[in-house]
């Protein structure tokens, strides 16, 4: 059995002071985009965040169970907290376990914080593939919102780049998504770990978008010849 209600890419990137994660609040059924305004970015403990591309359902259990977790944590009163690091591997563990048991959780996951001061994102999925990276998408992210995270974070770049700077490439790269992914929302939200280790989830905004390309602005009669045409 496949995914049925499935949220699309998340995009996960370090800045100079932090981590950020951002998507879109949208959750299709099958084709049909039914189900706005759903925040698929939620807080794991102290300093971490974790967001979900792939079955809302799936997501939800995965909330349920890391709340249960991080309720013993904080219980053993023990000086030690699980930070992002930590819930990634946890969640590793567990999305490869439900894999080998042909029951996956059908989620890409983001995984990201800081703790100590030290920056920390990965990325997880149903198959229980799991890798640590300087930049991360998830969904149809992974073949158009790559790139410009190549362009903006690889070989370290990501420590020139300041959160409003960090934010700018995000929202790039969700406009992008919004304009070539038919189960995007311009509706978008994004969430930080900042060097201090406090975790902001921001209220939802709206992309700014642009349809008055002039070509697009032709009736189709007036477009004649190869390569005037509106797509």
């Amino acid at each position: 059995m496949g995914p049925i209600t499935t949220g699309s890419s998340i995009i996960g990137l370090k800045y100079k002071d932090g981590v950020l994660i951002a998507g879109d609040r949208m959750c299709a059924y099958g084709g049909s985009l039914k189900f706005p305004g759903v925040q698929r970015i939620e807080q794991v403990g102290d300093c971490t965040l974790v967001g979900c591309s792939g079955e809302l359902s799936d997501f939800q259990y995965i909330k349920d169970l890391m709340g249960d977790v991080d309720e013993e944590d904080w219980i053993e009163q023990d000086g030690s907290r699980m930070g992002p690091k930590q819930v990634a591997s946890f969640l590793g563990r567990v999305l490869y376990n439900r894999r080998s048991k042909v029951k996956p959780l059908w989620n890409q996951l983001v995984i990201g914080g800081v703790k100590h001061g030290e920056p920390h994102l990965a990325y997880v999925d149903l198959q229980g593939t799991a890798f640590e990276e300087d930049f991360i998408a998830t969904g149809f992210g992974l073949h158009l919102a790559i790139p410009i995270l190549r362009k903006h974070c690889e070989y370290g770049k990501y420590k020139t780049l300041t959160l409003e700077a960090a934010k700018k490439v995000a929202t790039e790269c969700l406009e992008l998504l919004f304009y070539r992914d038919c189960k995007a929302s311009m509706e978008v939200q994004f969430a930080t770990v900042g060097s201090d280790s406090k975790v902001t989830i921001e209220p939802p905004h709206k992309l700014k978008t642009f349809w008055e390309h002039p070509t697009w602005m032709k009736p189709g009669s007036e477009h004649t010849g190869t390569g005037t045409a509106s797509w």
